[in-house]
């Protein structure tokens, strides 16, 4: 049928990262085909010359270089036009202060929607508004592949330590085959995987390097050295 709208299903995690063309503050990008070999965060935000929005871009903009350590780069959008997101952003260069945070120039792209093209394909449009993208945070790896999907409602600001804990948190389980626990910070224990049968559960039980408290939940050590030792290591020159 002419005219029919496109449907799209949200992306999850698991799934390869949905393509799109599009024009930001730095110009056209192709994503994610120009960030192979990085992690991302893509973010939406409900609107420019909101204040929610403004103290989470400060913020953002301020941890870009601490992201960047992980290999992990940002990439924002809203449904607004690409010269409201200039403005928005000098008037947060020149006038905005935030928790000592001023002065604060923001140099990762942020994506002209109006169409609303990229944030149905990503699933932003939720119930709280039409004409708005939710909060929403996708965390892509270098292969393109959604790995973690958060979404906040239009009032909450999200926590960006947190953000950032996701980044190495996902990157540390990759390097090491292991996964986290909860409020897992670089240093701690980390959770050996599942015994996948009866003998290597004895193992387990009986080793020195693994704390078993029963043959399903076993730690071992794993040192912040260790961790940003390898996760903060430069991608190998192709």
């Amino acid at each position: 049928m002419e005219n029919e709208a496109v449907v799209y299903s949200m992306p999850r995690i698991g799934d390869q990262a949905p393509e799109f063309k599009a024009i930001t503050t730095q110009g056209e990008i192709n994503f994610p085909g120009d960030y192979k070999g990085s992690w991302v965060i893509l973010f939406s935000h409900p609107a420019d010359f909101t204040p929610v929005c403004t103290s989470e871009f400060i913020t953002f903009a301020t941890m870009e270089k601490e992201f960047a350590k992980y290999n992990c780069k940002l990439v924002g959008l809203s449904v607004d036009g690409l010269y409201s997101h200039i403005a928005w952003l000098r008037a947060i260069k020149e006038k905005i202060e935030f928790r000592g945070m001023k002065n604060v120039e923001v140099h990762f792209p942020l994506i002209e929607d109006i169409t609303m093209n990229v944030a149905t394909k990503y699933g932003m449009m939720q119930g709280e508004s039409d004409t708005k993208a939710v909060r929403a945070v996708f965390v892509i790896d270098p292969k393109g592949v959604i790995r973690t999907i958060i979404y906040y409602p239009l009032s909450l600001g999200r926590n960006f330590d947190e953000l950032l804990r996701v980044v190495i948190a996902l990157q540390t389980a990759d390097a090491f085959s292991v996964a986290t626990p909860a409020d897992w910070r670089p240093g701690d224990d980390v959770i050996v995987p599942t015994a996948g049968s009866c003998g290597v559960a004895k193992q387990r039980m009986e080793s020195k390097d693994i704390k078993c408290s029963d043959w399903f939940f076993c730690t071992k050590k794993l040192s912040k050295d260790e961790v940003m030792k390898k996760i903060t290591a430069k991608p190998a020159a192709k």
